[in-house]
């Protein structure tokens, strides 16, 4: 049972929440778009039922990710994913993800599409989880019994911020290679921890698991715009079409 009076315990609840808010933002649209074809009666229980569902889902998942972390190598495995996972929440997106959710007309159509689609969609948020409760599962249910309501009816609010801060997604790439660089050094392969040999190795690693995923997203995402622009002024720069040419 975690010491509920420990720092550890409620920096590892705020980061927690913190990974729910920025990877689970997305969950709200899905549930949004999974329920607008329902009767307006039926809409609130649609949203309470499949929310119920992927949380209850998602934390059988996040219990199995626990125990698989405790498989020798597996923690490396898992940190070199938030590394990616961290990487990819800092480059721009530049498609729709959420085109292919279709709405029901019925309310247990809408369930399963919440549940189906939070299952596909929250890979990333369960090892980011995993990481970031170090074993515990109470970590992990009162970590996210928190954050689901904000991101379910507070979305707009931190869409809008992610928006307008564009910091907050620096920060939250920064948050998971942080915790991915922790997670390589206490990966059972290891004989002796790490920390144990070195002082303050855990930290080390994880700040420069931080430093990593933002200068790479940092980079990746400089590259990406200076594509996109080359790629406009080439298009603009194209004679126009002549009858008879082919398109």
């Amino acid at each position: 049972m975690p010491d509920l009076a420990s720092a550890a315990f409620w920096i590892a609840v705020l980061q927690i929440i913190a990974i729910d808010i920025l990877l689970g933002g997305d969950n709200a649209v899905v549930i949004a778009l999974a329920c607008r074809r329902l009767p307006q009666a039926q809409r609130n229980r649609g949203i309470f039922w499949g929310v119920f569902g992927a949380i209850a889902l998602r934390v059988v998942l996040i219990y199995f990710a626990l125990q698989l972390l405790a498989v020798p190598y597996l923690k490396i495995v898992g940190g070199v994913l938030l590394f990616w996972i961290g990487i990819k929440l800092i480059l721009p997106e530049h498609e729709d993800a959420h085109g292919n959710v279709q709405g029901s007309n019925t309310l247990l159509g809408a369930i399963k599409t919440i549940i189906v689609a939070d299952a596909v969609m929250s890979v990333d948020n369960v090892i980011a989880v995993a990481g970031a409760a170090h074993g515990s599962i109470v970590l992990v249910v009162f970590g996210i019994a928190v954050s689901i309501p904000i991101v379910v009816w507070g979305s707009k609010l931190v869409l809008t911020l992610m928006d307008r801060f564009p910091v907050v997604i620096t920060a939250g790439g920064g948050l998971l290679g942080w915790i991915g660089g922790g997670m390589l050094l206490t990966d059972p392969a290891f004989p002796v921890p790490w920390r144990d040999i070195v002082p303050y190795s855990t930290q080390i690693a994880s700040g420069v698991g931080a430093l990593l995923v933002v200068a790479v997203g940092k980079w990746l995402a400089r590259r990406q715009h200076t594509r996109l622009v080359h790629g406009e002024l080439a298009a603009d720069r194209a004679p126009p079409l002549q009858p008879g040419d082919p398109p």
